[in-house]
């Protein structure tokens, strides 16, 4: 899909325009299968397939504010986890402030759901169905890993989600989030909480490798701490990692590094949980 063909978005800033740069320059040339799981041209994903797989799959959605980003940002990390037989999967879903909280949520959800029914038939295993994300997307997937009151509704095991693995995640919105600008995408201040995943920790959760820089933005380095820790309150297999020299955008950038200090953790900590 070419970006002319999706609904504009809100103007990149400058740093954006950098990390919207580096990312297409590192994904240069990385092709995926394109499907859609809904009618706006943001409610599509792209499947990496590996030749040998695994069964295995990691769908990632990608960062941006709520506000800016395509799935094709996230290409550049697909080549790192086929050649270890991981069907890679980079979701795209609406963006503010055209739409609000739950808009990309619910398009989360749905892409998980239309990945459940559909990933066999690229060489993935539907029990095996990792999520994760960066930033943003670190935010929504987290969110659909510990809510438990989507799954039934959209006719799926309770179990589909088997990890979670968020990158410079976001965990909570309202007072002592820590963000110094509210994030136009949350609308009324009523859905801080329910925006919050740590808010929505059910018993056990699904296994967790969270990660984030050492360079990070403060707040979601604590935030990450935070979550660990909720987690682990409620019974749950989390890890905590360090990206070491890495902050906001890098840390990105690790996902697609195979002798990086991410993915060979995540590729590890995926085979120890499928």
């Amino acid at each position: 899909m070419q970006f002319t063909d999706y609904p504009a978005q809100e103007p990149f800033s400058e740093i954006a325009q950098s990390y919207h740069d580096t990312v297409m320059r590192l994904g240069a040339g990385v092709t995926g299968a394109e499907f859609t799981y809904g009618d706006d041209p943001y409610q599509s994903l792209a499947i990496y397939t590996p030749a040998s797989p695994s069964g295995a799959v990691l769908a990632f959605a990608h960062g941006g504010g709520w506000t800016n980003g395509y799935k094709e940002w996230m290409a550049f990390m697909a080549p790192a986890f086929t050649a270890a037989g991981v069907v890679f999967v980079s979701i795209g879903y609406r963006l503010a402030p055209r739409h609000l909280f739950p808009a990309g949520f619910d398009d989360t959800i749905r892409a998980i759901a239309w990945l459940h029914g559909n990933i066999a038939a690229h060489g993935g295993d539907p029990a095996q169905l990792f999520i994760g994300g960066h930033s943003a997307g670190g935010h929504y997937t987290a969110l659909a890993a510990v809510r438990s009151d989507w799954t039934g509704p959209l006719g799926l095991p309770a179990d589909v989600v088997r990890g979670c693995l968020p990158l410079s995640g976001v965990f909570l919105f309202g007072e002592g989030a820590g963000l110094s600008i509210r994030p136009r995408f949350l609308g009324d201040a009523v859905n801080d909480h329910a925006a919050s995943p740590i808010n929505h920790i059910d018993a056990p959760p699904p296994p967790f490798l969270i990660a984030c820089g050492d360079g990070d933005f403060p707040h979601l380095m604590r935030q990450a701490d935070e979550m660990t820790v909720a987690l682990e309150a409620a019974g749950g297999d989390v890890e905590l990692v360090e990206l070491q020299g890495r902050d906001h955008f890098t840390s990105s950038t690790a996902g697609g590094e195979p002798d990086g200090p991410w993915v060979p953790r995540a590729l590890d900590w995926m085979a120890r949980h499928k």
